[in-house]
C-alpha cells in the first residue's frame, strides 16, 4: 500500500547508500596508503573493524525487530566503521577494533534510533571511549616508515600481533603531539624540541607516526576536495576547521614560540585532516545551515588547538568534535535560513500585481 503524503516532495538526485559509497571512495587512497605503510597488522586490524560493526549491527536491528538487509545496504555502519579504523593505531591488538566498533554502531548510532537520529558521531564517540578506557593499547604507534619486504611483518608475524599480544621491533614510543605534550611537561622548550621530530615533506606524505589512515595529509586533501567536487558536502566546515586550528596556532607561537606550536605541525599532525573533511562534515551531527557549520567547523577547529595546548590528552579531534555536535541544535537554533518568501528580517515579500 502507497500512502500519500502532501505536497512538495522532494526528489533527491542521490541515494543514501550511493552518499556512503562515495565516501568510502574518497578514503580508499590514505586507507591504500597506510595498507602499504604498516603492512598486514594494519589490514587485519581494518578488517576486524569493518567486520565487527556490520555483525554488531546486523544483531542489535535483529532483536529490534527491524529490516537488517536495507540498514546495512545503505553502508552507514561500514563507513563508521572505516573512518574508527583509520584512527586506530595500526598495531593495536584485535578486541580494540572489536570494543570500538560496537560502541560505535550499537551504542553511539543504533541506541539512539539508528542512522540520521544519533547526536553525536559515532566513530569519535568510540574513538574517546577507547582512549579514555585503553590508553596504552591506544597510544601503541609503529614505526612510520614505508615498510619493505624485510622490515614488514609477514602474515603470521602479523597474526601475532593483532590477535596474539605479540610486539615488533619497529614500535615508536610517541607521536609529535605526544612527543611535545611529554616535552612542555618537562619543562623543554619547544622552539627546538620537535625539530629533529617535524619534517614538512613526511608529515604531508605520511611518513610520520600516527593511526592507520591520519598520516598522509595530501592524500586525505585530495579525498576531501573530491568531496566537495561531488557536492558530497559543502567546504563550509572543512575550511573553517583548519581556520579555527591554524589563527590560534599562529598567534600562540608568535606570541610565545617556546610554548606553543607552529601551524603546520598542527594541520599536519593527528587527525586535524581527517577530522576536518571527514567527520566535521557528517550531516546528522552537524548544523543544516552553511553559515552554522563554518560556526561548527571553527569551534571543532579551536577546541582541537585548546585540548592540545592546555589538555591532558596531546590529540584533541575527537574530543572537540563530540563537544560541537552537543552545541550543533543550538548553533541551529540561532543560525537559520531565511525563509522562503521572506526578507532576512521577516518581512513578506512582495508580490507583483497584489
Amino acid at each position: 500500500m502507497t500512502t500519500l503524503t502532501h505536497s512538495p516532495h522532494a526528489h533527491a538526485p542521490i541515494s543514501i547508500g550511493r552518499v556512503m559509497a562515495t565516501v568510502m571512495a574518497a578514503l580508499v587512497p590514505t586507507t591504500l596508503y597506510g595498507f602499504w605503510l604498516y603492512g598486514w597488522p594494519a589490514i587485519l586490524l581494518w578488517s576486524v573493524a569493518m567486520a565487527s560493526a556490520l555483525l554488531g549491527e546486523a544483531f542489535i536491528l535483529r532483536i529490534q525487530g527491524r529490516a537488517v538487509r536495507p540498514a546495512l545496504l545503505d553502508g552507514s555502519g561500514a563507513l563508521t566503521a572505516w573512518l574508527l579504523a583509520l584512527s586506530l593505531p595500526p598495531f593495536a591488538p584485535w578486541w580494540i577494533a572489536v570494543v570500538g566498533a560496537l560502541f560505535a554502531v550499537v551504542i553511539a548510532k543504533q541506541v539512539f534510533g539508528g542512522l540520521g537520529q544519533n547526536v553525536f558521531n559515532p566513530a569519535m564517540a568510540a574513538r574517546v571511549m577507547l582512549l579514555i578506557s585503553f590508553p596504552v593499547e591506544m597510544t601503541l604507534w609503529a614505526a612510520p616508515t614505508p615498510l619493505t619486504a624485510a622490515q614488514a611483518p609477514g602474515f603470521m608475524d602479523a597474526l601475532a600481533i593483532t590477535f596474539g599480544g605479540g610486539h615488533w621491533d619497529a614500535m615508536a614510543s610517541a607521536s609529535l603531539l605526544g612527543h611535545v605534550k611529554t616535552e612542555f611537561t618537562r619543562g623543554v622548550d619547544l622552539t627546538h624540541s620537535f625539530t629533529g621530530q617535524f619534517a614538512l615533506a613526511d608529515a604531508a606524505w605520511g611518513s610520520r607516526t600516527g593511526s592507520l589512515g591520519e598520516t598522509a595529509a595530501l592524500l586525505i586533501l585530495a579525498g576531501g576536495i573530491f568531496l566537495i567536487a561531488r557536492r558530497i558536502v559543502t567546504w563550509h566546515a572543512p575550511v573553517a576547521m583548519l581556520l579555527g586550528v591554524a589563527i590560534p596556532a599562529l598567534i600562540g607561537h608568535a606570541v610565545n614560540p617556546a610554548r606553543f606550536l607552529d601551524v603546520w605541525p598542527h594541520l599536519l599532525s593527528g587527525g586535524v585532516m581527517l577530522g576536518a573533511f571527514f567527520i566535521a562534515t557528517d550531516p546528522v551531527t552537524s548544523p543544516n545551515t552553511g553559515a552554522g557549520q563554518f560556526v561548527f567547523g571553527f569551534g571543532c577547529g579551536l577546541l582541537t588547538w585548546v585540548i592540545r595546548s592546555f589538555g591532558g590528552y596531546p590529540e584533541g579531534v575527537a574530543f572537540a568534535v563530540l563537544l560541537m555536535n552537543a552545541a550543533a541544535p543550538v548553533i541551529d537554533r540561532y543560525v537559520k535560513p531565511r525563509i522562503y518568501g521572506r526578507t532576512r528580517k521577516g518581512a513578506a515579500l512582495p508580490v507583483k500585481g497584489g
